[in-house]
């Protein structure tokens, strides 16, 4: 079957804040400045609930859609409240929609995404505001860190940030989009494949039901789990000493604890794994890419890509099996341009690593998730230069 190319005219921006770096930006409530970021602020009784509140962030676009991410650490039951809002022009124009409520553990709190939110401005859709009615051009961001009352023990916000999508501008016919003009030269990654490990998730078929059950559904804490160990930065064995039986990799059944959204009951909430990926030193964020071409900047960079795509079985060769959304490791790219993935769907380790044709690809991973792509690398590590309209 034919698929044609898709679009790469997109509007898409991505703005992060890095505490306590950019705390100034915005504004705090109740909180405490410490080399690791913002805490809640200690006084004869520890205050129990505290906020930091990101400027508006203007796009400079018509958006549809806004996923946030953010990195935390939350002690024994501490956790953290994320919210996002619309914003036009000098006012805001949506109400506050919370996103998650989220704790490193699910010992005393449920981690969870917060489903029934709806009105005539937007929605709710577990990991994703999705604009329904209002005009939106640009987001908002409150973070608030909360712990029992008493407790000596405190959130400590590290990052916080989002990514805002839109529909194609309607440009002049050949004049370049916003993201072109800087885009990465083509070929800038191929011949390129990062030595990433191979895991599958099917080795984990029907275990942990309480976590998802393993098999098909942990797609995303194995990719998670397979970046992190590239990074040489994998939970140590005493995390995930708890895991019994051990089975064919308790690593992976770790990470998919730690992002279990126990609203979705699944464990793939996108900002729930780069959060988890962000309790073990790396920085971690959601964005979208345009096209395998911003993608290659990264693979020669050395930073490999988690990327989400959905097709039908027949669609992209190499790749057998029907999804609604699936994520996969890109690790690299031929010296024709052919993307190097590592899918954890395989059936077991040895099958992980696959090469697929590229114009199959790239439309099942934009179509199918807008290119929803995490990204997770050392702050040692730099990204490559972003384009105009930044969208990392």
């Amino acid at each position: 079957m034919t698929i044609a190319a898709p679009p790469t005219r997109r509007n898409i921006a991505y703005q992060g804040f890095h505490l306590p770096a950019d705390q100034t930006a915005g504004t705090g409530d109740g909180l405490h400045t410490t080399d690791r970021g913002l805490t809640l602020r200690s006084a004869d009784r520890p205050v129990s609930r505290g906020s930091w509140t990101s400027p508006p962030v203007r796009v400079g676009f018509g958006v549809t859609n806004v996923v946030p991410s953010w990195t935390a650490d939350t002690p024994d039951g501490c956790w953290i409240e994320v919210e996002l809002r619309g914003w036009h022009g000098d006012a805001p124009s949506t109400d506050w929609y919370l996103l998650a409520r989220w704790a490193a553990d699910d010992r005393a709190v449920r981690r969870a995404s917060v489903p029934g939110q709806r009105d005539g401005d937007a929605r709710v859709d577990t990991d994703t505001l999705v604009v329904t009615g209002a005009t939106v051009t640009g987001w908002q961001a409150r973070v608030t860190l909360c712990r029992p009352d008493g407790s000596p023990a405190a959130p400590v916000l590290r990052s916080v940030g989002a990514v805002a999508a839109g529909h194609a501008p309607a440009e002049a016919a050949g004049e370049p989009g916003p993201e072109e003009g800087r885009e990465p030269a083509v070929g800038a990654g191929r011949g390129t494949v990062l030595d990433v490990p191979g895991y599958s998730q099917r080795l984990h078929a029907g275990q942990h039901p309480q976590w998802g059950g393993g098999g098909d559904s942990w797609c995303s804490p194995t990719c998670t789990s397979m970046v992190l160990a590239y990074w040489g930065a994998e939970p140590t064995p005493e995390r995930y000493a708890w895991v019994d039986p051990p089975g064919p990799r308790p690593v992976v059944v770790h990470a998919a604890r730690h992002c279990y959204d126990h609203a979705y009951a699944g464990a793939g909430n996108w900002p729930f794994n780069t959060a988890y990926a962000g309790l073990h030193g790396v920085d971690a964020f959601v964005t979208r890419l345009r096209s395998l071409a911003e993608a290659e900047a990264f693979i020669a960079a050395g930073i490999p890509l988690i990327v989400s795509a959905a097709f039908r079985a027949g669609e992209v060769p190499g790749l057998p099996y029907d999804t609604r959304g699936h994520l996969m490791v890109l690790v690299g790219f031929t010296a024709d341009g052919d993307p190097v993935l590592n899918d954890p769907y395989a059936p077991d380790d040895d099958t992980v690593r696959r090469t697929v044709p590229r114009q199959r690809f790239e439309p099942a991973w934009q179509r199918g998730s807008g290119g929803v792509t995490y990204v997770l690398r050392p702050a040692s590590v730099p990204l490559p230069p972003p384009p105009a309209q930044a969208n990392w």
